[in-house]
């Protein structure tokens, strides 16, 4: 227990991704794999259970710190996070703290304490506190709570792993696929070495375009004659590789991650490819010749599915692989070839594989800048962002080239602005670790009716944690503490009086949102000192922007 806790105190102390790779590593490397192998799942989401409510959690702190509860409330608003609230009220009567193994503190009291009825609860609360120091206090609240959480993305513990193991990302991501359950053996077993089937699996680093900003007069200069250039739609989906050898098919998206289970029709596709086939393309759901919003996608992703991949879970939906590149063909590293030689050879394996769920991604055909550029601005009405810019002698590279070479110009990806309206302040709640003193995470609403109606009110529809600078975020903090008119817990709702341009890539339905709309990517642009609330977009704005992304489309 003190390991981790020392662990998760220097981890949340340092932003540098690097320093936290070190700790991660030198953890992993030195830690009995009993304990190793928990502290793994919890990294990469398979936290403990709640094993105990936040009403049960608060009579006890209250009851053993002497702080009444109404100011137990103040103080977690105040400090922003429960956890850390807990252990800075209680006494720090045990400054050593426990040796206990993890794994045995875990199982033994943590496990333990969910069947247990409230009264015993609160005296295995009592006797576990007394033998903890606070930052011990710390780790157990967020370990009890079920929402523990350190500033760590998995790709970073994976990445550490693999160091540890001293195997490549991508294989230690293959073997951690579909999650990790706290077992000593198996941890054991993922730092085995390297073997055939790693490499099997293994994807390719993922090539990305340039953001193309130059104005649409300025593209003759920036990018020469349109004609030595092959334009796709850019599409709103999920990026990924999908690889058939050694008798087996992966789909991994650019994120690193096996997404196999949540496409099992993707996987199939394998079955009408050669063995050493891997596409590069973009999934998407696609119904009646046209792809669907992201957010239906989002749920498909967000399906728990069985390890092992079942053809038939998800007969509603139509997920497509459109493949824009071929980067292995017949087991030949093909990233060597100019862009048109790869293409020639994706159209002969497309056509080959006649499987539905595997399309072409087809050119748009514009032979000046100007034409290109009427057709990116129609590129919403057929689901898309924008349009993705190859040039026909590009080769696959690695990453995204900070210089581009000019004999070897790459990819851009040439996007429309974002959707944004203008809209109110109207809650605000304090943000978490090193934003906790500071109200910086804002609920925006616009108006149901237009000024016409004067019973109309602001709906809350979107939430936005980013996009100001640090001064203004002072300035909105002192707006909302001296304009609170009503508190629901650590929320405040405030006078609605400052008026926010949103932006946001994309936006649905949704049952979930008093609104009845969701928006993607939701991020203030500015901060609209020049308006009143009353100039704030209504709803009728979202349903022209939904209407106009779907173009039509059901």
């Amino acid at each position: 227990m003190k390991r981790f806790t020392d662990l998760y105190t220097a981890l949340d102390a340092t932003t540098r991704t690097g320093e936290k790779e070190r700790l991660l590593v030198e953890y992993f490397s030195s830690t009995p794999p009993e304990d190793a192998s928990i502290v793994l799942a919890i990294l990469t989401g398979n936290r403990p259970k709640r094993a105990v409510k936040t009403p049960v959690l608060r009579r006890a702190v209250s009851e053993m710190s002497g702080v009444p509860p109404w100011l137990v409330a103040e103080c977690y608003e105040q400090v922003g996070d429960f956890s850390e609230t807990i252990a800075l009220l209680l006494p720090d009567d045990c400054p050593a703290g426990t040796d206990e193994p993890l794994h045995r503190f875990v199982r033994e009291r943590i496990g333990a304490m969910a069947g247990l009825s409230e009264e015993t609860q609160v005296m295995a609360l009592r006797e576990t506190w007394s033998g903890l120091s606070r930052e011990q206090k710390l780790v157990f609240h967020k370990l009890i709570g079920g929402s523990f959480r350190v500033g760590v993305q998995k790709k970073l513990v994976v990445r550490a792993l693999a160091t540890v193991a001293g195997v490549e990302l991508a294989v230690m991501d293959h073997r951690l696929a579909g999650g990790f359950a706290p077992d000593a053996e198996a941890y054991e077993t993922l730092l085995r070495t390297e073997d055939e089937t790693d490499n099997a699996a293994r994807p390719y680093p993922f090539f990305l375009a340039h953001q193309l900003d130059a104005p649409e007069e300025g593209l003759d200069a920036a990018l020469g004659d349109p004609r030595v250039w092959i334009a796709e739609y850019k599409w709103d989906g999920v990026r990924a590789q999908l690889i058939r050898r050694a008798g087996q098919t992966l789909l991994w998206s650019r994120g690193e991650a096996i997404i196999s289970g949540q496409f099992p029709e993707l996987v199939s596709i394998g079955r009408s490819l050669d063995d050493g086939t891997v596409l590069d393309g973009e999934v998407l759901i696609w119904r009646d010749d046209s792809p669907r919003p992201f957010a239906e996608l989002q749920q498909r992703l967000n399906r728990k599915v069985a390890p092992v991949v079942q053809p038939g879970l998800f007969d509603r939906d139509e997920a497509v692989l459109v493949a824009f590149d071929i980067i292995e063909a017949g087991g030949e590293d093909l990233r060597s070839l100019p862009l048109q030689a790869r293409r020639e050879k994706l159209i002969e394996t497309v056509e080959r594989s006649g499987d539905p769920a595997l399309r072409l991604s087809e050119p748009v055909r514009g032979e000046t800048w100007e034409a290109l550029a009427k057709i990116r601005a129609g590129a919403r009405s057929r689901g898309a962002e924008g349009l993705m810019l190859k040039h026909r002698l590009s080769l696959y590279g690695v990453g995204r080239r900070k210089n581009p070479d000019p004999a070897d110009p790459g990819w851009w990806k040439w996007k429309l602005d974002p959707y944004s309206v203008e809209c109110v302040l109207i809650y605000a709640q304090a943000g978490s670790g090193r934003r906790s003193g500071l109200y910086t995470d804002y609920t925006f609403g616009v108006w149901s009716d237009g000024p016409e109606k004067p019973e109309r009110e602001l709906v809350p529809f979107a939430k936005a944690y980013s996009g100001l600078t640090q001064e203004e975020i002072e300035k909105v903090d002192r707006f909302v503490r001296a304009n609170t008119t009503g508190r629901m817990g650590p929320v405040r709702q405030v006078k609605p009086e400052l008026v926010f341009e949103l932006g946001f890539e994309g936006i649905g339905r949704s049952d979930r949102h008093r609104s009845g709309i969701a928006v993607r990517f939701p991020r203030m642009l500015r901060w609209r000192t020049d308006k009143k609330p009353e100039d704030a977009d209504t709803m009728a704005a979202l349903e022209a922007l939904l209407s106009a992304q779907d173009g039509g489309r059901a």
